[in-house]
C-alpha cells in the first residue's frame, strides 16, 4: 500500500490542525494504521492508531484528549485531529500501516508514507 500524508503547517500553540493520509488500492481498508512523529533529535514514536474498520484507537499519553485519530474507509483516508496543540508537538508527522491485514493494534508498521512537518510556535 501506497500513503500518502498532508495537512500539515504552521500553528500558534493553542490552535489545531487535521492530517491527513490517503491510501492507494483496494486493500486500504483491511489495515490497522498509526500515525507517528519525529522531533529533531529524537526517536520517531506512535502517537495513535486505529483498527482497520475504526473500532478501536490508542494514544500516547501525550496526545490523549487533545488528538483524535479517525478513518473514511470509502475515501482511503486515515486522519489526526490535533486540537490544543503545544509547541513540544513540533515535528515530522508520518502515517504507516503493518503488514498483516485486520491485524489488532499491536503490530509492526512497515509501510510509511512521506513525512508532513506541524510546526507549533509559543
Amino acid at each position: 500500500v501506497q500513503l500518502q500524508a498532508s495537512g500539515g503547517g504552521s500553528v500558534q500553540a493553542g490552535g489545531s490542525l487535521r492530517l491527513s493520509c490517503t491510501g492507494s488500492g483496494r486493500t486500504f481498508s483491511r489495515y490497522a494504521m498509526g500515525w507517528f512523529r519525529q522531533a529533531p533529535g529524537k526517536e520517531r514514536h506512535l502517537v495513535a492508531s486505529i483498527t482497520w474498520n475504526g473500532d478501536s484507537t490508542r494514544y500516547a499519553d501525550s496526545v490523549k484528549d487533545r488528538f483524535t485519530i479517525s478513518r473514511d474507509n470509502a475515501r482511503n483516508t486515515v486522519y489526526l485531529q490535533m486540537n490544543s496543540l503545544k509547541p513540544e508537538d513540533t515535528a515530522v508527522y508520518y502515517c504507516a500501516a503493518p503488514y498483516e491485514y485486520y491485524s489488532d493494534l499491536n503490530v509492526e508498521y512497515i509501510y510509511w508514507g512521506q513525512g508532513t512537518q506541524v510546526t507549533v510556535s509559543s
